[in-house]
């Protein structure tokens, strides 16, 4: 997400030269093009967002958050890894800093159906030293149907770094409404082995600005500690990626 250059060969006669110049110029032209395509295989990603949702509960405490991710995808044969990051906040003397990395494989099962399967690996980072480590793998895939439709199931035999199974489901549709504007909602389960889960839920509207894209989403969940609400949030993202 290089290419050498051929040499030419000497000019015999005069009116070889004009010959030479052109094999020159398209293979500059050749060279040019592969290295832009090779390029083309990264991808990247920056975000500001109010608060980091993740799965209806706030990773930072409801306050902002600065994002960014870079991607390699190898050519045509759907395998990638990459890495997203994140800063997050639990509380005192917890993680500061959130660092996922991932390999995975996307294709296309059919003109509407897409399959695309990922291990990632969440690390922290910044917390105390007798907070432990709550890094964790998850295994991820999703089926999207016609860009519109996708669902989503993930599961970790070790959710944080406890011991614990862990399993979500997701469906999300995205509705494009004209003018650049598109219409997002999912709904959401987590599931843990010998504790209760939670249902989360989300709607949303996002906006191109040319290069950027605004999304101002609602998230929420079942979630009830004593009265309080863990989500309950609205969160305006600006992200822009190439």
């Amino acid at each position: 997400m290089t290419a050498s250059k051929l040499s030419l060969a000497l000019a015999l006669a005069l009116f070889s030269l004009p010959m030479a110049a052109m094999a020159q110029d398209e293979t500059a032209s050749t060279a040019d093009d592969q290295a832009a395509e090779e390029e083309s295989n990264f991808t990247w990603n920056l975000a500001l967002t109010s608060d980091y949702v993740f799965r209806g509960i706030s990773q930072t405490d409801r306050d902002p958050a600065v994002q960014g991710g870079l991607d390699y995808a190898f050519g045509d044969s759907g395998f990638y890894v990459g890495t997203w990051g994140s800063n997050v906040d639990f509380g005192d003397g917890t993680p500061d800093i959130e660092i996922d990395t991932y390999v995975g494989w996307n294709t296309d099962l059919t003109d509407k159906l897409n399959f695309d399967v990922m291990l990632t690996r969440y690390n922290y980072f910044g917390a105390s030293d007798d907070f432990g480590n709550i890094d964790y793998n998850e295994l991820v895939g999703a089926l999207t149907w016609n860009e519109m439709l996708t669902f989503t199931a993930a599961y970790t035999d070790d959710y944080s770094n406890s011991g614990v199974n862990a399993s979500y489901f997701n469906l999300t549709g995205e509705w494009p409404v004209g003018d650049d504007f598109t219409f997002t909602a999912g709904v959401g389960r987590s599931d843990f082995q010998d504790l209760d889960g939670y249902t989360d839920w989300m709607l949303g509207v996002s906006h191109d600005f040319g290069p950027v894209n605004a999304a101002l989403n609602y998230y929420d969940t079942n979630v009830d500690l004593d009265g309080e609400r863990l989500s309950d949030a609205l969160v305006l993202t600006f992200t822009i990626d190439g």
